[in-house]
């Protein structure tokens, strides 16, 4: 028996321009008025930068600045560096890049809605019918739940950094929900009625496009999660329909394998002696290790807040569902959660960008969770989530009140002594948004507590509206700050200053997101692929640590110091520019 039973009142839509509104507050705040931050989000800026200002070698074998990245694949370089070249001229190479952000968005927010939506226009999906009458129709059930999931995919506090850097993760991270909604149509013919079209023909075509997802996932972070995936859905496909199983073999998989090597045939081609694909492949291979007490305890830890709220109505859908297990709106999204998390079991070295792919499959059981969710419960997740991120919220305003302000002193002398130097500066602009923000959320939080509306999305609107409510504020009341304490770019001018007006060649040791930021904000040449013998040494060491004698001693001569310097808000990195004394 189905654990849904629902009034047609149940399914009322939210306003579209509602869901337009919440999309471009979750997006666009965090994309303006900033450097690239260290760590993934410069580094990956930096092969964005490289490719659109270099040649076809660039492109080809991603590198920044004449640092190889053999590791990385280049689709979303690709897109980024295109972004550079069509508006750089306009808006800046980074906030160029950042547009990126924006497609890699779309394409997994639209794929999480409308493969909820198909799912839940299924008979199987659909809530008992009442005694009578009354109960809602298909398409209005499917709708309802897909705003449902698409509020839980914007309350991801795991997705919320990552979908605002231009890295592979987050392109990665859309494209699983985008194969997510390919197979949707694969299993189910019904799901986009064409009377043009046969149903082999539409399957075909599924099949097609789901082979160039996996190639495209391919060309973004290797093949271990389109392979996973391949091998989940082809098990499920066995399980349920052997004519799936053998189209996924006959046509998804050469297409995947046909699209992704297509960089591989290029890149021989163009570059014969580059051995960029041994490399990449044997990273792919380095993805893959024994399972580990180490790897489940990392699952387990940050998986609860990583892909919270969406887990406990997940989790919640697989057991109200469980005598419908079969059904497809959760089996299929479950083959790609049990595939995925497998595959992150057997990874060495465990980090948030192998969680972010188990998100669109859980997002999309957790909104069949949401019409199943007692009352009780639902209340408890909305009393949850109005004090938690309520005082978060407050807590932002009384930290950006002390650092204009001074007052409390003590949480002003906190901020600064986090970031030793910072300069505030008031944004009247700014403080218009999050003022109008906060009361939006108040609006908010007192017609979800005082009309308790019925319909299925109640349960998600409040952790939703106040995740972005969290990061407008600090994003728009917060951002010089954290801009300094995250940027290189201060850095980089103070060694631009120190090089001659000449420029000549900069031997380094530094790292992809310092090596980016310095060559793009203070022009600093740094010897590329060759073994130049270079005049300038720029030297990278710890404040804590001491220097790596194995790593000095590839700078051969005698040096002379002539400057130090590291950025105010990190105590333990250190820099030092030098100049070679004689021959």
């Amino acid at each position: 028996m189905k654990p849904v039973r629902l009034p047609a009142s149940a399914t009322s839509a939210l306003p579209r321009w509602g869901l337009w509104a919440l999309g471009l507050l979750y997006i666009l705040p965090g994309l303006f008025g900033r450097d690239p931050w260290k760590n993934d989000d410069a580094s990956s800026f930096g092969i964005m930068w490289t490719m659109a200002h270099g040649n076809i070698s660039a492109w080809l074998a991603p590198h920044i600045v004449g640092m190889p990245m053999p590791e990385e694949s280049p689709l979303t370089y690709w897109i980024g560096a295109i972004c550079i070249k069509l508006f750089g001229w306009l808006l800046g190479d980074p906030l160029a890049a950042r547009l990126s952000i924006i497609i890699f968005f779309l394409i997994g927010s639209l794929s999480v809605w409308y493969a909820t939506y198909l799912l839940g226009r299924r008979n199987e999906a659909q809530p008992l019918r009442l005694a009578f009458g009354g109960q809602p129709e298909s398409k209005d059930f499917g709708r309802t739940l897909a705003d449902g999931a698409f509020l839980i995919y914007l309350g991801c506090l795991g997705l919320l950094l990552h979908s605002h850097e231009t890295t592979a993760k987050s392109l990665q991270m859309s494209l699983v929900a985008y194969a997510i909604y390919l197979a949707v149509r694969l299993f189910d013919v019904t799901a986009t009625p064409d009377a043009t079209s046969t149903p082999q023909s539409r399957r075909l075509r599924s099949s097609a496009l789901l082979g160039v997802a996996l190639g495209l996932l391919i060309l973004t972070r290797g093949w271990p999660v389109p392979l996973t995936i391949f091998v989940g859905l082809f098990t499920l496909a066995l399980l349920r329909e052997k004519a799936i199983a053998i189209r996924l073999l006959g046509v998804s998989l050469p297409l995947a394998v046909l699209v992704s090597s297509l960089w591989f045939i290029a890149s021989y081609l163009y570059l014969p002696t580059n051995n960029n694909f041994t490399n990449w492949q044997n990273q792919n291979l380095h993805q893959f290790s024994w399972p580990s007490w180490t790897t489940l305890a990392y699952y387990f830890k940050y998986g609860i807040w990583f892909a919270w709220p969406a887990w406990p109505f997940a989790g919640w859908a697989v057991y109200a569902w469980r005598q419908q297990r079969k059904a497809l709106h959760i089996a299929l999204p479950l083959a790609f959660f049990i595939s995925l998390s497998i595959l992150i079991l057997l990874s060495p070295h465990p980090d948030e960008g192998i969680l972010l792919p188990l998100l669109p499959p859980l997002i999309i059981l957790a909104a069949f969770g949401l019409p199943t969710m007692k009352r009780g419960a639902i209340n408890a997740v909305d009393w949850f989530s109005v004090m938690t991120l309520t005082t978060c919220a407050a807590f932002i305003w009384v930290g950006w009140i002390a650092k204009e302000t001074g007052w409390p002193a003590q949480i002003a002398k906190n901020a600064y002594k986090l970031a030793p130097g910072f300069k505030p500066g008031f944004s009247t602009t700014a403080l218009i948004v999050a003022i109008l923000g906060t009361i939006c959320w108040i609006v908010l939080v007192h017609w979800r507590l005082s009309r308790r509306p019925a319909v299925l999305w109640r349960a998600v609107v409040l952790s939703s509206g106040g995740v972005v409510l969290c990061w407008l504020l600090l994003m728009t009341l917060w951002l010089p700050w954290i801009n300094y304490g995250k940027s290189y770019a201060g850095v980089a001018h103070q060694i631009e200053q120190n090089l001659p007006d000449v420029k000549q060649c900069v031997s380094t040791n530094v790292g992809p997101a310092q090596r980016a930021s310095f060559a793009y904000f203070g022009n600093v040449p740094f010897a590329e692929f060759t073994q130049e013998r270079c005049d300038f040494l720029l030297y990278q060491d710890s404040n804590i640590n001491k220097s790596d004698d194995n790593i000095w001693r590839q700078f051969n001569g005698r040096w002379k110091l002539l400057w130090t310097g590291r950025r105010p808000s990190d105590r333990d990195e250190r820099f030092r520019l030098y100049q070679r004394m004689g021959n």
